[in-house]
């Protein structure tokens, strides 16, 4: 009597699709990731082979675990929370979970890394919107998964960020084509976050590249640094409206930090745009409300950026290093020409 012929699996089907086991099991379970050609081609292959997904084979395809985990300073800011939804977005498309790994402080950091390795509960970590030292860097490695960064770059890992030279670069650089030239800039700078990481460096140094390429000195005067908090920009901005020689516009790192400055123009009875111009960075709900021109990006859209490298190297096939996304200036009503005397 002739011997049982033994069940198909999923790698009998992957081999006989030339693609990896992975890719079968999106194909089969309709996730992302996967052309409409090589679904239907897998499709028919599997059902030629007589081969029925099991949710045990499906999970072991995706990983380990099925989850990734996203480590990020806090989700209380606009710009955390937009990342995490547009991660999560495009990994809910591939029945992959998501666990928020939340470090606010130092000693949080420290003990997230101390214990990392020992308790591996994912197959993938997306860092975002803060730096990794050697240590840390190599506690990470330990856990042999793959690393996305967002908003920023951890060497060697995949990143996905904005070019914030550029963004700033973009911001001064529409002040100076309406005709400014006394231009205050208040600097924010986030707290816990390394000063070789942190933005208000890059942000900060575009803004000098279109001062020089202007032909302008930088004023140190002009300059305010404050933590990243509305409440200490309107007090920046009230100091610089009490120089002898204020500026006619103000490039702010964020658009919350501008909103904080055109506040305190207000009840100082100026005018915005038409006493003194205000520009900011990210494109923040509240710019659209309160009519700021800002330089836009799409936090949410990094996130889903880093949510497909994710999915392309947890299937095995391979993903770009880094993605820089594009910012747009968006012109509203807080800018225009300065006041003629």
């Amino acid at each position: 009597m002739p011997s049982e012929r033994p069940p198909v699996n999923m790698a009998d089907v992957a081999r006989r699709a030339g693609v990896g086991m992975a890719t079968v099991s999106r194909a089969l379970s309709g996730s992302y990731g996967v052309s409409a050609a090589t679904r239907r081609r897998i499709e028919a292959i599997a059902e030629e082979m007589g081969y029925v997904v099991s949710p045990e084979a499906s999970r072991l395809a995706r990983g380990a675990t099925g989850r990734v985990g996203i480590l990020l300073p806090h989700t209380s800011s606009w710009f955390f929370g937009s990342v995490v939804e547009g991660i999560e977005s495009e990994l809910r498309k591939a029945n992959l979970d998501v666990l928020l790994y939340l470090v606010p402080d130092e000693g949080a950091r420290h003990r997230f890394f101390r214990d990392l390795p020992t308790r591996r509960k994912v197959d993938a970590v997306v860092v975002v919107g803060m730096p990794v030292d050697a240590d840390e860097q190599r506690s990470l490695e330990a856990l042999d998964v793959h690393i996305v960064s967002v908003s920023g770059q951890i060497a060697p890992f995949p990143f996905v960020r904005i070019d914030d030279v550029e963004a700033a670069r973009q911001a001064t650089a529409h002040l100076l084509s309406l005709g400014h030239r006394r231009i205050g800039m208040i600097e924010a700078v986030a707290p816990n976050i390394n000063a070789d990481w942190s933005v208000d460096i890059d942000r900060s140094d575009g803004h000098y590249a279109a001062l020089q390429t202007a032909g302008l000195a930088p004023d140190p005067s002009l300059v305010m640094r404050v933590a990243w908090d509305p409440e200490q920009a309107a007090l920046a901005m009230a100091r610089l409206l009490s120089l002898p020689d204020p500026p006619t516009a103000v490039f702010a790192h964020s658009d919350e930090i501008a909103v904080g400055a055109v506040r305190t123009i207000r009840r100082a009875g100026l005018r915005v745009p038409q006493d003194i111009s205000v520009i900011g960075i990210d494109d923040h709900p509240l710019a659209a409300l309160t009519d700021l021109t800002t330089i836009g990006q799409s936090p949410e859209g990094q996130g889903a950026a880093a949510g497909r490298i994710m999915l392309a190297l947890l299937s095995g096939e391979g993903a770009q290093d880094s993605l820089t996304m594009p910012t747009t200036l968006i012109p509203r009503g807080s800018t225009a020409p300065p006041r003629s005397f």
